[in-house]
């Protein structure tokens, strides 16, 4: 990461830590650091240091589930250390453990003052981002309390409670006052000649509405062990292609952070669930969107991803209308948050629907599940929602009365509803952004796929053949429709979206993959797009851009307006075989491998989109998730896609 932040993730949890294994909990930058649970910052100071002076890193931290790294006391070569530090770090469900071994390097006795500073801020991770919105906090209040093996935080805002205990083995001699809210646990170690010293640190989360704590694992070792065994589950008896061990081992990477990735969820009879969060640090909770296309991507490998997404998103679905969450009944849940801001209403996104796609998406699984795993129980357990999403596609969504899925700009929440959700990702190709209601043209191949999938459920589950050909019918008139309106003949290539007049708006972007993978287009038309998708002004050479070059609104580090997302390459990848163009299919492909395979096999959540010609290494996109689920089951999707070619 660009601030030298290493991620730990397990679950809903995750830590960010320096070099040296320290948390500083400076705000901005494109990662905050710190240890977070549940959308809250529990632990936002952590600094060891030696006889009051903070070591330097020897070996600093590398990538990987457990941080560790060597540090020894400043110095010059005149004067060797006089004592080595090894400090080890690992996090779980609700929790961030540390051991540290001190070993002298002198022939005599000695003895050193080491303390590590703590401190938990309770922070709200949207307080925390780059846009520097401030939110007002009346009568909350922070306390500390000191423990016979160490302190606890606690922060209380009305009925909002959270807590963090940090404890050490052996105790600590004095826990101090920093005047600054923070406190210093401190110990004097006497060290034998050569000998060495050993603490183990506990730091557990309570955050506010949390089930019960699980005990605390004694050591990073015994945290590392049980990921290890988690990432082992999620990667056996997958079929890895032995001729191509570049995608062997990306889509290995994949699975094994999915594994990781996986954070708590509810279904609609109150079941836990696990279920894929979208990315760390900044996701790390369930956005419909993003789980429904991971799950697609890893279906044919994991199919138990879906079977719990689904339910997942079901219990959230919206059944009335909410101004400030964008609801209507039928709609698939966008985003959940857990935090305090999102608790007292200061921010939307507690149950956020400001999402077009993430509804026909739900179906698109629903159907996808029952065709490739054969199990028709959840179908039939989930028709009342599939028919209230179908509902909302057909009323509030707009295919009724405009023809389309449309969506309007939320002035709390997203200006953009599709996936290219940043504010100027759906413009003209001058750049001019778009006004009034906006009819993307990704979601309306969701929206085509998700009538034809639940049509089939309808007649093969349900035994309603009305209702499925009434879907059949709206399909059929919606793909019409569209070629009509949104093709562009002059380029040959389908429009970005269309405005609330039916304007085209006509920059040439990487969605149009999306319609192939969807089906929509017809065979001809889409065989001209996936052509077109690879020729140099979109294919970088490590993927297509989201928008192709030449275009005035292209920029290569824009978010949606020329960088390369591997998820959307993924689609384009699984829709360019579809309609038969297996070696474009192929090309792209071995594009996203070979970025993977740069980059220590792990796709990040967006690249920029500078081109191979020039730049013989993947340039990364400067405040990317470091782990993302779509991008982490995008191998996957192109194993489905190519296999071991």
């Amino acid at each position: 990461m660009t601030d030298r932040h290493h991620l730990l993730v397990h679950g809903g949890t995750f830590a960010a830590v320096g070099d040296g294994g320290d948390i500083s909990g400076v705000r901005g930058g494109s990662s905050p650091d710190g240890l977070f649970v549940r959308d809250a910052r529990h632990l936002s100071r952590w600094q060891l240091t030696v006889d009051g002076a903070v070591p330097e890193a020897l070996t600093p931290v590398a990538d990987g589930d457990t941080a560790r790294c060597v540090l020894v006391p400043r110095g010059g070569r005149q004067e060797p250390p006089a004592h080595t530090l090894f400090r080890e770090q690992a996090v779980g469900e609700g929790a961030f453990v540390e051991s540290l071994k001190v070993t002298s390097n002198r022939p005599v006795p000695t003895t050193i003052r080491l303390a590590v500073t703590a401190d938990a801020d309770f922070t709200d991770q949207f307080e925390l981002r780059s846009d520097h919105r401030t939110y007002a906090k009346a009568g909350a209040t922070r306390s500390r309390h000191v423990l016979d093996d160490g302190v606890e935080f606690a922060y209380q805002r009305g009925e909002w409670r959270s807590c963090t205990t940090v404890t050490a083995e052996p105790a600590p001699d004095g826990v101090e006052e920093t005047g600054t809210g923070a406190r210093r646990l401190v110990w004097t170690l006497g060290l034998a000649p050569h000998g060495t010293a050993e603490l183990a640190l506990r730091v557990q989360a309570r955050p506010h509405g949390d089930r019960p704590p699980a005990a605390v694992p004694r050591s990073p070792a015994a945290l590392t062990k049980q990921l290890i065994a988690l990432e082992g589950e999620f990667v056996r008896d997958v079929p890895f292609p032995t001729g191509w061990p570049e995608l062997a081992a990306a889509c290995s990477r994949g699975l094994s952070d999915l594994a990781s990735l996986q954070v708590p969820a509810t279904g609609p009879d109150g079941e836990e669930l696990r279920v894929p969060a979208a990315g760390a640090p900044w996701f790390l909770t369930l956005l419909g969107r993003d789980a429904l296309l991971t799950s697609l991507f890893a279906l044919p490998y994991r199919p138990e991803l879906a079977a719990a997404t689904l339910p997942a998103l079901a219990a959230t679905q919206a059944t009335d209308v909410g101004v400030d969450s964008v609801a209507q009944p039928g709609k698939i849940v966008h985003e959940v948050r857990h935090g305090e801001l999102a608790h007292f209403g200061q921010v939307p996104y507690g149950r956020y629907y400001g999402s077009v796609d993430a509804t026909p998406l739900f179906l698109v699984l629903l159907g996808a599940y029952v065709e490739q795993t054969g199990d028709r129980t959840l179908a039939r357990r989930l028709e009342p929602h599939a028919r209230a999403a179908i509902g909302w596609m057909l009323d509030h969504g707009g295919l009724t009365s405009r023809g389309y899925l449309v969506y309007r700009a939320d002035q709390g929440g997203l200006a953009n509803q599709n996936w290219k959700d940043s504010p100027g990702a759906i413009c003209s190709a001058d750049g001019t952004r778009a006004s009034g209601p906006v009819m993307a043209a990704g979601a309306q191949g969701y929206a085509y796929d998700a009538l034809r999938r639940t049509a089939q459920l309808a007649r093969t589950v349900w035994d309603d053949e009305v209702y499925a050909a009434l879907l059949e019918q709206a399909a059929g008139d919606l793909r019409d429709r569209f070629q009509r309106d949104f093709w562009m003949r002059e380029h040959s290539f389908p429009a970005l979206a269309l405005d609330g007049e039916g304007r085209q708006l006509d920059a040439l972007a990487s969605d149009a993959g999306h319609l192939l993978w969807s089906g929509l287009l017809d065979k001809e038309y889409g065989e001209v797009v996936g052509r077109r998708l690879v020729e140099p002004d979109f294919f970088s050479g490590w993927g297509v851009r989201t928008l192709a070059s030449g275009q005035a609104a292209y920029h290569p580090l824009s978010y949606h307006r020329g960088s390369v997302w591997p998820h959307d390459n993924a689609l384009i990848t699984l829709g360019l075989a579809r309609y038969g163009l297996h070696d474009e299919a192929r090309t792209v492909a071995h594009a996203l491998v070979d970025a993977a395979t740069a980059t220590g096999h792990r796709l990040p959540e967006v690249l920029a989109g500078y081109g191979r010609d020039t730049h013989t290494e993947p340039v990364p996109y400067p405040h990317a998730c470091v782990r993302e689920s779509r991008s982490a089951a995008a191998p996957l999707a192109l194993l489905t896609a190519v296999g071991g070619a």
